[in-house]
């Protein structure tokens, strides 16, 4: 049988569908190699969500494709965002493409394998709006942590996003199957479960008629033995006072939330389409700043058509008085099949990129601030590994997601294996990193 090879790109809800993927290949008995000169066939699950996604995406393509044409590789599978996204595209202009699956065809990855070992181009565009949610799955993330897909789609319709049509509406998965997926994570060894979704908190309102977010973590915390749980992707709208009493009491909660919040100008955010106005963010900030100890990441886009140097200028004295534990920002990326593509007021490129690099400087003065006030204090870090070569092990405290925060370095007299729980003393900050030492 051929040998499967994998490229997964994007966001943590497209390694979801990569890891179904994999569960399914590997069900049909083919082998899986991480070796990319040694597969027959590579699947390649795209991201598209905003240019560099895309030219990432295309990258990858490119350089699979000279595989195929210099090496062994006989077949190039495509799928995820880019797939569904660009579906009339991919084949015409990679030649060296032999199927593209979109995002309502992910459970069809083995049927597309066996179209090109028999010689067959193949392409299948399901549903995205019916297509099954979850599935057995290969976990990929290592034995720290797992991600749990609660929804797929969105409805919110936010006028620089794509991801509706690329995704489909909003659907939560049922409370009970997610308990029973925690439940097999756990039991592989999982000590942190992410919960992730489009939007998180709206989890629940179409099955259930009310938003259910607080519910499941709830029942996740009681009815599992998982150490910690992560929550990313809420929205400021939706922060209901049920979920606010969960940071408060659930002890397997982490007191970390991520809570995207675009802009702070309600010009901007009108613009945008987005759910509520400036007040209610800073209404949203205030309450969850009444958790002691909370820790709250966000993002912005800079940028957006129309925005004015004052629009701007709110946004920086915002993120210096909001104080964000962890924040990202985006140049706005222009997408063709957006509303806000044809909005009056486009941004040069430049003054897109200087604000951008303006917005990450106040937030590294934030982050330094808060670096400098963690030492001293001894925070509980879930052991990711050892750098050989720096001779430290390092990690995550809750205020640290995988991939988009900081990590924790720290020595240690002992040994230490990944998902282990150290007690770490900080004695050092560094920009958005911490070094300390294991007690």
């Amino acid at each position: 049988m051929s040998k499967i090879g994998f490229v997964s790109l994007g966001c943590p809800k497209n390694l979801l569908d990569t890891e179904v993927m994999l569960g399914h290949i590997a069900d049909a008995g083919y082998e899986i190699t991480p070796d990319s000169e040694e597969a027959d066939i590579i699947v390649i699950n795209t991201c598209a969500f905003i240019n560099d996604a895309k030219k990432e995406s295309i990258d990858n393509i490119l350089d699979i494709a000279w595989l195929k044409e210099n090496g062994n590789l006989k077949g190039i599978i495509v799928t995820g965002c880019l797939a569904e996204r660009y579906r009339e595209e991919i084949m015409k202009e990679f030649s060296e493409v032999d199927a593209v699956l979109g995002t309502g065809s992910v459970h069809s990855i083995v049927k597309a394998i066996k179209k090109i070992e028999n010689g067959n181009k193949y392409e299948e565009y399901g549903d995205k709006n019916t297509v099954e949610l979850g599935g057995d799955r290969i976990v990929t993330t290592g034995e720290a942590f797992a991600y749990l897909k609660i929804s797929e789609g969105c409805n919110n319709r936010c006028t620089y996003c794509s991801i509706p049509n690329i995704r489909g509406k909003f659907r939560s998965r049922p409370i009970d199957e997610l308990i029973t997926e925690a439940k097999e994570l756990v039991d592989m060894g999982i000590k942190e479960l992410i919960v992730i979704g489009q939007d998180t908190t709206a989890y629940g309102i179409d099955l259930y008629g009310k938003y259910e977010l607080a519910t499941l973590l709830h029942r996740l915390a009681y009815e599992t033995d998982v150490k910690w749980i992560r929550i990313l992707y809420c929205y400021p709208d939706k922060i209901t006072p049920e979920l606010l009493y969960e940071f408060k009491t659930n002890d397997k909660l982490l007191k970390y939330i991520d809570i995207p919040i675009q802009h702070i100008s309600d010009k901007i955010l009108k613009r945008m389409n987005r759910r509520g106005d400036g007040a209610l963010i800073r209404k949203a900030i205030k309450q969850l700043r009444e958790i002691d100890g909370i820790a709250i990441r966000s993002t912005a886009i800079v940028g957006f058509p129309g925005e004015t140097e004052e629009d701007f200028s709110e946004l920086c004295e915002f993120i210096k008085e909001a104080e964000f534990d962890n924040f990202g920002a985006f140049p706005y990326s222009r997408e063709e099949d957006t509303p806000a593509y044809n909005f009056e007021d486009q941004i040069d490129e430049q003054v897109k990129q200087d604000r951008y690099d303006i917005l990450m400087r106040e937030q590294l003065y934030v982050c330094e601030k808060q670096g400098k006030e963690a030492i001293g204090k001894i925070y509980d870090v879930i052991c990711e590994g050892y750098d050989v070569v720096a001779e430290t092990y390092y990690g995550r405290s809750y205020k640290d997601a995988p991939d988009i925060d900081g990590k924790v370095f720290f020595t240690s007299k002992n040994k230490h294996k990944v998902g282990d729980f150290v007690k770490v003393k900080i004695t050092e900050n560094y920009d958005y990193d911490l070094n300390g030492i294991a007690i």
